[in-house]
């Protein structure tokens, strides 16, 4: 028990990724009942092993070094942003990657988001809660976003603005400089729309073809093969499932951003009742920490949760036809080493219990 409390364990948090643990490599085995892809139970395995490890070593070393070199760690993220572009490796058109022999895929723009919560955390944390700082915040989030999207890959700019637009909500600046920030960002959307549904050829002149195909992939859900796949899978699956490892329908990206159909198919409506439920408990306890926080943590915390929550709704939403299909995963569960170590290492930071200044 000493040797536990050492390590500053949460065991309603850490009950909670042990159940994720679980499900995510049941689930990934379904998947790869159609992708067929080699290992990826075992790899997922391992890199929840390692993330474990990770959470347990940063709870008891001095984070100071993740608060204090903010800049140097955003200099890094976008660096490695620009040297994706140059020398990653395209994966479904998509330039997102490093391959590493031996090691697999890593996919930097998973790491820049932590970094970016990090590094507004602190800002946030040191300025004066004006427009000059709603300014600053847009700036360091624009410039990995541009380059992000270039990959291109509109889900995660999309989770770069949502985690801006979280910590700015609950930074405390007064809210008619946020409310002229949220009228700026829906200006530029009705822009970007009115564009897209009057003129198509200025559109195109405008932002390129490549942006007009994402903007029509975006707005064009619920008709494709992927979602009625995945859809039907769920609906399918009924109220307990056809049972572990029974997956009678195909569909891409089974392993990754239709995870939850797969789960769905399984383990039916009560299964996935209970995951979701999991989910809430997880995302609830880390409102608590949260509160019993100092300010800088629960800024840190505040980005985080904005990020999974947002990841949850969507990826969930998108199976089932709520919103577009943007290529979120669900985190903890889908398939991915770098989203989940990612994830795992600002959870060390969260738990780690020393005073953050």
């Amino acid at each position: 028990m000493n040797f536990l409390n050492k390590f500053k364990i949460d065991y309603v948090l850490f009950i909670c990724l042990f159940l994720f643990f679980i499900i995510s490599l049941v689930s990934i085995n379904s998947a790869n009942t159609y992708i067929n892809i080699r290992n990826l139970v075992i790899k997922q395995c391992i890199w929840y092993l390692i993330g474990f490890i990770l959470i347990l070593i940063i709870t008891i070393m001095n984070t100071d070094f993740f608060y204090k070199y903010t800049k140097q760690l955003y200099i890094i993220g976008i660096i490695s942003l620009i040297l994706v572009l140059l020398f990653g490796t395209t994966i479904n058109g998509t330039k997102c990657w490093f391959k590493i022999p031996g090691i697999g895929n890593i996919q930097p723009s998973e790491y820049v988001k932590i970094i970016l919560i990090l590094v507004l955390s602190k800002i946030i944390y040191k300025s004066k809660k004006n427009f000059k700082l709603i300014l600053k915040v847009i700036l360091i989030t624009l410039i990995p976003s541009i380059l992000t999207f270039l990959e291109p890959d509109t889900g995660v700019v999309i989770i770069y603005l949502v985690i801006m637009i979280t910590m700015l909500f609950i930074s405390g600046i007064k809210y008619r400089w946020f409310i002229i920030f949220f009228i700026l960002i829906i200006s530029i959307i009705s822009f970007i729309l009115i564009t897209y549904f009057t003129n198509s050829d200025l559109f195109i002149k405008i932002f390129g073809s490549s942006f007009f195909l994402r903007v029509n992939r975006l707005l064009d859900w619920g008709s494709g093969y992927q979602f009625k796949s995945g859809i039907t899978s769920i609906g399918s699956g009924g109220l307990f499932g056809f049972g572990i490892n029974n997956t009678p329908i195909y569909f891409p990206e089974a392993h990754t951003d239709f995870i939850f159909a797969v789960f769905s198919n399984n383990f039916g409506f009560i299964g996935s009742l209970i995951l979701i439920s999991i989910i809430v408990i997880f995302d609830l306890r880390l409102i608590k920490i949260a509160k019993d926080s100092s300010s800088i943590k629960k800024l840190t915390i505040g980005g985080f949760l904005g990020m999974i929550v947002y990841q949850q709704f969507q990826n969930i939403g998108m199976t089932i036809g709520l919103v577009p299909i943007t290529g979120i995963t669900l985190p903890f569960i889908s398939y991915g080493g770098s989203s989940l170590l990612s994830y795992m290492i600002i959870l060390g930071i969260i738990l780690n219990k020393e005073k953050r200044a």
